[in-house]
């Protein structure tokens, strides 16, 4: 992880004037590191930490953290399992699972969980503190360029078990996107590409309490909970 630099992020006007943050990570390093970098961050305290997912079955809801940075490879409980666990007994839960990129080929299952979205462990700082922001004020991080990547990477290592998978999902996801309105398509492909409601307001040419109306009925008809799992069902129907 990348602690080099001064954290300049802005509040975000929709998140808490606070946010507790539990990290999770098998190294005690990066734990240190994020703790010491985000602890001097306006309206964020590390309030847990863990060093592996069944730790963090316990510690996290004992902390009442409001934002989790999940690592994903760990010993004992990798960060996906607990990723579910945690989300299924305390959904209003904010995760943010972290990865290395070329070796995560679990990032999209997390994201199927709930996760709020993903970072890479060599975000940096400012960044890091913005995605922490976003997620707590109800907003998903999404990567359209890395999520892009990720989707790549792990259509090269599918095998023909994770081929048939996918071809399953990306019929289930088409059968579910024909039961959208052709402005709902729209609004969806926009989430899908990671636009904000003003950017796809502005594409769209519509009022932001419009699309806000439009991402509501998104969630309700295609049974998603966020904006992550809007994107991901538009990149299934597409694979």
């Amino acid at each position: 992880m990348d602690t080099v630099g001064a954290v300049t992020a802005t509040q975000d006007p929709g998140a808490p004037d606070r946010i507790d943050l539990a990290v999770v990570d098998d190294d005690p390093m990066v734990r240190a590191a994020l703790g010491m970098m985000l602890g001097g961050a306006s309206g964020i305290a590390v309030v847990a930490e863990a060093g592996d997912g069944e730790e963090a079955l316990a510690v996290v809801p004992a902390s009442g953290a409001d934002v989790v940075l999940m690592d994903i490879r760990m010993p004992v409980r990798d960060g996906l399992s607990a990723t579910e666990e945690l989300l299924r007994s305390h959904p209003d839960l904010k995760i943010i699972v972290l990865t290395t990129f070329d070796t995560d080929d679990m990032v999209l299952k997390a994201l199927r969980t709930g996760a709020a979205g993903f970072l890479l462990k060599d975000t940096p700082p400012a960044r890091l503190v913005e995605a922490i922001r976003t997620v707590a004020s109800g907003q998903p991080m999404l990567s359209p360029s890395v999520t892009a990547q990720l989707i790549a990477a792990v259509t090269r290592n599918a095998g023909a078990d994770a081929t048939r998978e996918a071809q399953d999902r990306g019929r289930a996801a088409r059968d579910a996107l024909a039961g959208l309105t052709e402005r709902e398509r729209d609004v969806a492909d926009g989430v899908a590409r990671g636009l904000s409601n003003a950017e796809i307001a502005g594409e769209l040419f519509m009022g932001v309490p419009t699309v806000k109306t439009h991402v509501g009925r998104l969630f309700s008809k295609l049974g998603v909970e966020n904006r992550v799992q809007v994107a991901i069902l538009v990149h299934d129907a597409q694979g």
